[in-house]
Parts: C-alpha cells; structure tokens; sequence
C-alpha cells in the first residue's frame, strides 16, 4: 500500500480492499434536502459526508477539502467519521493550500489521532499544485461535492446518491450556525455550478448518480425511425455531456410499436413517428416521469432543469412559444406516466368514431386531462441559438438539417457535437460511416469528421462534389411531401426550396405561420 508517512493511506489503496463496488454510496452535503434522510433507509448505503455534514451523521468516510473544517469538527470526526480523507494539498480559507497534508498531520492533534489509528486517508486533488501519488486524479473545480463524487466513481463505485447536494444559495435548517460564515464562502452566486462537475464524472466514469430524493434515472424517449439514428446518437451525446444526474434515452422506434391505421387518410400520421409519443405511459410501466423529444434536437443545458419542473396539477407539460402566444408546442414534453393512461388502439378507435381528429391529438393533445405549458421556450428553440441562453435547439426545417444539408446556418453545432462524440468514443467512425453508406446522412458528413471541420461552408470544393447525386431520406419517401406526406405545404415548401431564392421562401413561410395552417416543420408531429 501507498503511504505517506504514519498512517497516512492512498484512497485508492484502501478501496481497492474496502469498497464493493456494487454496494451504493450516499454523499451528505449541507443543503436542504440533507433533512430529508429520516425518509429513507440509510443502512442501504454507505455514507460519505461533505465538510461540517459529519457533525450530524455517523458515517464511513468524511469528505474534506478545506483544513479549517477539521478543526472545527474534530469531536465528530472522532466520533461520527470510521475514516477521513481529505486531498494532498488541503485547502486554506477557501484557497488551494502549499503544504501538504504529511506536513500539516504533525501539527494537529486530531489528525495526528486519526494518522495513528490508520483512518486518515488522501488523495491527489486537481487543484494541488503538482501530483503526488500514483493514484487518480481526482477533479473538481468549484465545490467539494463534485471531488466527492469524482472520487467514489474512480474507486469503481457504480452508484452513488446524495441528499443536501442541492443547487440555489442555502442550507438545511441543521446548518443555520455557518449561513454566515461557509456559505458560498468561496465566493460563487450559487451551489449549481458544481452539477458541471457532476456531469463530467457521469460521462466520463459511467456512474450511476442523482439526488435520492429524485427519480432516477432521467427517462428520455425520442421519437424516431432508423434513418435519424445518427442524430438521435448526437442528441443523446448532448443531453449525456450537460447532464448532471443519469440519463436513459430510448429511440422510441426499438419497441416496434405496432397500432392499427386509422380509416380516414386525414388522421393518418404525417410521419413514420407521430403516434410513437403515445405509447411511452406504458412503456414506462405508467409510473413516474418521462420526458419526450424529437430526434431533430441538441441540447445544450443541464436536462435536470427540464426533469425536475412541477406538474401543479397537469399530467402533461409543453412548450411555451417565445413570443408568449398561447399554443404549446408538443414536440418536447414532460409526462406524468401514472396519470396518463394511453392506449394506442384506443385513441385510434376514437379518431375512426371522430371523437378525435389528426390535429386535436397532435396540436391540442387532447388525451390528457390538463395540459400545462409550463416548459420555457428555451427548450424548444426553433432553429435559433443563444450561446449560454439556449438549452434545446431544434432543427424544424427538414430540408436544411445539419446530418442532410450543408445550408444549416448552425450546423457547425451539430457538427461540433458529433466531432467530440467520436473522439470520445461514444460514437464510432464505423456508425458514421454506415449511416453515409445508407444514404442516411450526407457524404460530406464523413469528410468533416474524418478533417475535424465544424463548419460545412469552409469545405473544399472537392470535397463539396462528395455530395452530388445524394438524395435525403425525406425525399425518397416522397419528394414533394417529405416525410410530411398528405401535408400540401410541405409539399409546397419543398418545391419552393429548390426553385426559388431564400428571401422569396422565407416570406412565403411567414404569410403560412401568420395564417394559422400546417406548421412548416420537419418532425415535431
């Protein structure tokens, strides 16, 4: 084993001994759900305390950064911590400390006794100045609980919960004595900054993490067809990489959903996917949330924010339009799965008895009870972006999506993601590569990854040939229709693309909108 002078123990080493891998973890913090612990059968954890948090509950490891807390918890350590472990370079009053943790053991009593009885541990924190053992790394960047999680999850723990690691500005009633004196001490507006830190370890650990007191993991269905598996990867990789708590993403075409067609032609589904939605109460066994998405989306925001947003009583949330008009936009949704009791077969019986039609499904969701559009349209931008404003981008028009078209004005994002996607193994140059190969996405695809090229205008000539003679799936499905078949204006819309000039298109698009007809959209229904 590695030591570090008296008792001194790597973390690593001892885990390597300690820590089953399959037992769960719950991390204590200081915020206001910590008082939601007598709710909850603590003896199926193993419990990890934040700071000043092991004042109040026996646990087997107490977490600490900055030296300051051991002094002033140094009778709970003794009694409530089997073990305390703490970085390599401790902090000081909020400050990467210059000593290290061997220097500063002989000069306090407590963790002189802890060294003694070989329940001090340590490891090499990312804010040290350099790097002293042979173990991970574990990083952190604002807060401690984000070096606590990191650190479970490299010791090969393979879930972890927590209770008082909560965002805002405040701490449970059981810390009222530090409000002025730790509270956001080192200086930041809020506890959030430290869920970035949590989705870095997700994604890069694969660790199973969310507040116990949410439901978990996050539920993300995708409406979708085998074509459009490329960009519901790309979507998925963007919803990973921001989110702060586990994500499960389900391509909804994978549970082969099969529904008899309605009679009339006029509610028949406009795409392969539309009547997918329907289905996800019982997929999800008609318990809980789930959150529903197109496939033609990128996230760019913490999902968390969209998870945790109360129903007050609708079963069913939507998006708001930006411009603050009434009409909820159903292409990304918040599901009360116990409350919405759909069954396919039945609500296509009510649109053969006219009960229903096409657009009170798709356009009021007629279905559920209480429709709330309770979502912020920052989760449905519409072809539009705002660096650190946008959460959800959604490509509406089908005939210039990024994985399709080299016209996306912002396609460089999508690009982007897919780019980083691969090199981070989540998605392989051989998936790439078949879906071109299919005719799924265009050739020039292949060509940025393979250069590292965000920006489609920025192709070569040469490598712009790539392209001649590709023809997008929505157009062999019906080139005048899309993958809107049975729509006219989108049959419309795709002849004027390529007859017409931009400005002429786009000022015929706004006369439709102002008109109230079809949306001029690609999958949203």
């Amino acid at each position: 084993m590695h030591s570090a002078g008296g008792g001194l123990q790597l973390f690593f080493d001892w885990s390597r001994e300690q820590i089953d891998g399959e037992r769960p973890w719950l991390i204590l913090g200081k915020g206001p759900s910590f008082e939601l612990r007598s709710r909850y059968d603590l003896s199926r954890y193993d419990l990890l305390s934040l700071n000043h948090a092991v004042r109040e509950q026996p646990v087997r490891v107490a977490h600490i950064i900055d030296i300051d807390v051991v002094q002033a918890c140094g009778d709970a350590l003794a009694q409530n911590a089997q073990y305390v472990v703490l970085p390599w370079y401790p902090h000081h009053q909020n400050r990467v400390g210059r000593r290290t943790l061997a220097e500063l053991v002989p000069e306090s009593p407590i963790l002189g006794e802890l060294d003694a009885q070989g329940r001090l541990l340590w490891y090499d924190l990312s804010t040290g100045p350099e790097r002293h053992g042979p173990g991970p790394v574990v990083r952190a960047t604002y807060f401690s609980a984000e070096a606590a999680l990191d650190l479970l999850a490299r010791a090969g723990v393979r879930q972890v919960r927590s209770l008082g690691v909560d965002g805002g500005a405040s701490y449970s009633a059981s810390f009222d004595d530090l409000k002025d004196v730790t509270l956001l001490a080192n200086g930041r507006q809020d506890f959030d900054l430290q869920f970035k830190g949590f989705a870095r370890t997700i994604m890069s650990t694969g660790v199973d993490f969310a507040p116990l007191d949410l439901q978990a993991p996050v539920r993300v269905y995708v409406g979708s067809q085998d074509a459009q598996m490329l960009a519901v990867k790309v979507l998925e990789y963007s919803i990973r990489k921001h989110a702060s708590m586990s994500v499960e993403v389900f391509p909804l075409h994978h549970a082969n959903i099969e529904y008899p067609m309605p009679r009339e032609v006029r509610n028949r589904p406009r795409t392969p996917f539309s009547i997918q939605r329907f289905y996800i109460p019982e997929l999800a066994g008609f318990q809980g949330r789930a959150i529903y998405v197109d496939s033609d989306m990128q996230v760019f925001q913490d999902i968390r924010a969209l998870w945790t947003l109360p129903f007050d009583g609708a079963d069913l949330l939507a998006a708001r339009e930006p411009d603050g008009g009434r009409k909820p936009q159903f292409s990304v949704m918040l599901l009360d799965c116990e409350a919405l009791r759909w069954n396919l077969t039945d609500i296509v019986a009510a649109l053969d008895r006219n009960e229903l039609t096409y657009e009170t499904l798709m356009y009021q969701m007629a279905v559920a009870r209480n429709v709330r559009a309770g979502i912020d349209p920052r989760w449905n931008s519409l072809e539009r972006y705002v660096e650190g404003e946008t959460a959800l981008l959604h490509y509406t028009d089908m005939t210039a999506q990024p994985w399709i078209s080299r016209e996306n004005r912002l396609g460089y994002l999508w690009m982007r993601d897919l780019i980083e996607a691969v090199d981070k193994g989540f998605i392989t140059r051989a998936e790439v590569e078949s879906h071109v190969n299919q005719g799924f996405v265009r050739p020039t695809v292949l060509y940025q990854l393979d250069h590292q090229v965000e920006e489609a205008a920025l192709l070569p000539p040469k490598a712009r040939q790539l392209d001649q003679g590709y023809v997008a799936p929505y157009e062999k499905m019906g080139v005048h229709g899309g993958n809107r078949r049975g729509n006219p204006l989108s049959a419309l819309r795709a002849i004027l693309r390529h007859v017409y000039q931009k400005s002429l298109l786009h000022r015929i698009e706004r006369r439709i909108r102002k008109g109230d007809a079809y949306p001029i959209r690609s999958s949203a229904e």
